[in-house]
């Protein structure tokens, strides 16, 4: 594990996957990340890449081969992702192609997560660089875990989000038995810009968002007010989600999404699928700001 501090926050990363899992205050010691209850959900925020969520039969087609993955890619769990630099404010993560990961996804890559600590904001920068001499196709994203409630007094029906910007909005429903985003969607907001955190809320997985003005939302609670806001102005996708039985909640910037059930599978034209052409470089952030008065 390895840790950035500084007089406001400390965060901790796991090598394995590179995946943030602790953001405290130093003031008071609150815990602002999920612990990954294994008995719940054993994850605190993996990483994803190169594709979101799952895809049908775990297959897809490039250039009329077939390919497996599994959901949320090869990034997560990974043991053989890297430190690569450190600075007395960042940490960065590296995953290099290889032989194995070529049999699963046939391109030559570099990916690079870099945490950044300033003040009371964490960012996190993924950084693709195409080191094939073809076209690559990837989706990349977040997926941290918050505690919900955050102070013993609290329930978690005393949380709610609240968007930068009112919102008409749906959300696109996936089919709970294989993962995959169904052709149903159901209005969720109708001029309205929060979403009241209930463990039933999450029932039939996650809320999926793909029109969202807002590029801001934060987690508040009636009794403590502002938590935390996440920021993701380069990602078009949303995902929120929890298990029903869990105390926390996902806000999921994406750049890609799950296949839809009549997917071809094919993934050149997989929706939301990026291209970076050989030798190109991609990067894309979003923050994490913890409530300068909770820490």
């Amino acid at each position: 594990m390895f840790t950035l501090e500084n007089n406001k926050l400390k965060i901790a990363v796991k090598k394995t996957g590179a995946e943030l899992c602790q953001i405290t205050s130093v003031k008071n010691g609150t815990e602002f990340m999920w612990d990954a209850n294994p008995t719940v959900w054993g994850s605190f925020a993996p990483n994803l890449f190169p594709i979101i969520g799952a895809l049908k039969n775990d297959t897809y087609v490039f250039e009329k081969q077939e390919y497996k993955l599994p959901k949320h890619g090869i990034v997560r769990n990974n043991e053989d992702v890297v430190l690569h630099e450190q600075t007395p404010k960042s940490l960065t993560f590296k995953l290099l192609y290889c032989e194995a990961s070529l049999k699963l996804y046939p391109f030559k890559f570099e990916f690079y997560i870099t945490y950044t600590l300033t003040n009371n904001i964490i960012e996190v920068l993924y950084t693709v660089k195409n080191v094939d001499t073809k076209t690559m196709y990837f989706s990349v994203g977040g997926h941290p875990a918050f505690k919900c409630p955050v102070f013993e007094n609290e329930q978690y029906e005393d949380y709610f989000l609240e968007f930068e910007y009112s919102e008409t909005s749906k959300t696109h429903l996936i089919n709970m038995e294989n993962g995959l985003i169904s052709s149903l969607a159901i209005p969720l907001f109708n001029k309205s810009n929060n979403i009241p955190l209930t463990h039933d809320l999450f029932n039939d997985d996650a809320l999926i968002f793909k029109d969202l003005k807002s590029k801001k939302v934060t987690l508040k609670s009636t009794l403590y007010g502002n938590i935390l806001s996440v920021s993701y102005n380069d990602f078009p996708y949303l995902g929120i989600w929890a298990k029903p039985t869990g105390d926390y909640v996902c806000i999921e910037p994406w750049l890609g999404i799950a296949d839809y059930e009549d997917t071809n599978q094919d993934f050149k034209t997989k929706e939301g699928i990026l291209k970076l052409k050989a030798g190109d470089t991609f990067k894309a952030r979003y923050s994490i700001e913890i409530n300068k008065g909770l820490v």
